[in-house]
Protein backbone atom coordinates (compact mmCIF):
# COMPACT_ATOMS: atom_id res chain seq x y z
CA UNK A 1 0.00 0.00 0.00
CA UNK A 2 2.38 2.64 0.98
CA UNK A 3 6.03 3.07 1.58
CA UNK A 4 5.34 4.14 5.04
CA UNK A 5 4.80 0.80 8.13
CA UNK A 6 3.76 3.14 10.51
CA UNK A 7 0.89 5.70 10.51
CA UNK A 8 3.40 7.72 13.11
CA UNK A 9 5.72 8.42 9.88
CA UNK A 10 2.94 9.81 8.17
CA UNK A 11 3.50 13.38 7.36
CA UNK A 12 0.33 14.12 7.21
CA UNK A 13 -0.60 12.21 10.74
CA UNK A 14 2.80 14.37 12.32
CA UNK A 15 0.69 17.67 11.75
CA UNK A 16 -2.11 16.49 13.13
CA UNK A 17 -0.47 15.46 15.99
CA UNK A 18 1.12 19.24 15.65
CA UNK A 19 -2.16 20.90 15.41
CA UNK A 20 -3.80 18.77 18.85
CA UNK A 21 -0.81 19.82 20.79
CA UNK A 22 -1.43 23.40 19.65
CA UNK A 23 -4.80 23.47 20.19
CA UNK A 24 -4.60 21.89 23.84
CA UNK A 25 -2.16 24.14 24.46
CA UNK A 26 -4.72 27.48 23.35
CA UNK A 27 -7.29 25.71 25.10
CA UNK A 28 -5.37 25.63 28.54
CA UNK A 29 -4.41 28.84 28.27
CA UNK A 30 -8.05 30.08 27.06
CA UNK A 31 -10.27 32.37 28.70
CA UNK A 32 -12.51 31.39 30.78
CA UNK A 33 -15.60 32.88 28.54
CA UNK A 34 -15.16 29.49 26.27
CA UNK A 35 -17.83 27.15 27.38
CA UNK A 36 -16.71 23.84 28.10
CA UNK A 37 -18.74 22.47 25.82
CA UNK A 38 -17.07 24.33 22.67
CA UNK A 39 -13.82 23.66 24.69
CA UNK A 40 -14.85 20.18 24.25
CA UNK A 41 -16.00 20.03 21.01
CA UNK A 42 -12.84 21.69 19.51
CA UNK A 43 -10.65 18.90 21.22
CA UNK A 44 -12.88 16.23 19.76
CA UNK A 45 -12.66 17.43 16.23
CA UNK A 46 -8.80 17.98 16.21
CA UNK A 47 -8.53 14.77 17.85
CA UNK A 48 -10.44 13.00 15.82
CA UNK A 49 -8.15 14.82 12.76
CA UNK A 50 -5.22 12.40 13.46
CA UNK A 51 -7.57 9.48 14.75
CA UNK A 52 -8.95 9.25 11.00
CA UNK A 53 -5.72 8.87 9.56
CA UNK A 54 -4.88 6.56 11.96
CA UNK A 55 -7.57 4.33 11.30
CA UNK A 56 -7.25 4.41 7.55
CA UNK A 57 -3.76 3.54 7.29
CA UNK A 58 -4.20 0.46 9.87
CA UNK A 59 -7.26 -0.63 7.83
CA UNK A 60 -4.50 -1.60 5.13
CA UNK A 61 -6.00 -0.59 1.85
CA UNK A 62 -5.57 2.02 0.06
CA UNK A 63 -9.36 2.68 -1.13
CA UNK A 64 -9.67 2.82 3.04
CA UNK A 65 -6.86 4.94 3.21
CA UNK A 66 -8.40 7.77 1.16
CA UNK A 67 -11.84 7.73 2.52
CA UNK A 68 -10.72 8.36 6.08
CA UNK A 69 -8.34 11.07 4.85
CA UNK A 70 -11.04 12.62 3.37
CA UNK A 71 -12.98 12.28 6.97
CA UNK A 72 -9.85 13.56 8.46
CA UNK A 73 -10.44 16.69 6.13
CA UNK A 74 -13.86 16.79 7.21
CA UNK A 75 -12.26 17.18 11.09
CA UNK A 76 -9.94 19.77 10.03
CA UNK A 77 -12.77 21.72 8.21
CA UNK A 78 -14.87 21.50 11.74
CA UNK A 79 -11.73 22.87 13.92
CA UNK A 80 -11.27 25.66 11.42
CA UNK A 81 -15.19 26.74 11.10
CA UNK A 82 -14.85 26.37 14.97
CA UNK A 83 -11.73 28.65 15.19
CA UNK A 84 -13.18 31.28 12.86
CA UNK A 85 -16.30 31.79 15.18
CA UNK A 86 -14.14 32.53 17.71
CA UNK A 87 -11.94 34.95 15.75
CA UNK A 88 -15.49 36.95 15.53
CA UNK A 89 -15.90 37.35 19.37
CA UNK A 90 -15.28 40.84 20.96
CA UNK A 91 -12.70 39.71 23.47
CA UNK A 92 -10.28 38.13 21.15
CA UNK A 93 -7.51 39.96 20.50
CA UNK A 94 -4.22 40.64 20.73
CA UNK A 95 -2.37 37.41 21.45
CA UNK A 96 -5.45 35.23 21.73
CA UNK A 97 -6.34 36.42 17.96
CA UNK A 98 -2.73 35.71 16.48
CA UNK A 99 -2.48 32.15 18.09
CA UNK A 100 -6.42 31.51 17.04
CA UNK A 101 -4.98 32.76 12.86
CA UNK A 102 -1.95 30.07 13.33
CA UNK A 103 -4.25 27.63 14.25
CA UNK A 104 -6.49 28.17 11.54
CA UNK A 105 -3.79 28.16 8.93
CA UNK A 106 -2.56 24.76 10.57
CA UNK A 107 -5.94 23.08 10.44
CA UNK A 108 -6.09 24.38 6.27
CA UNK A 109 -2.88 22.69 5.54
Amino acid sequence: MSTYQRFEDLPVWQAAADLYDRVETFLGTAPPRLSRSYCDQLERATLSVSNNIAEGFERGTTNELLCFLYIARGSAGEVRSMLILLGRREWMGGDLQTQNSDLKVRAES
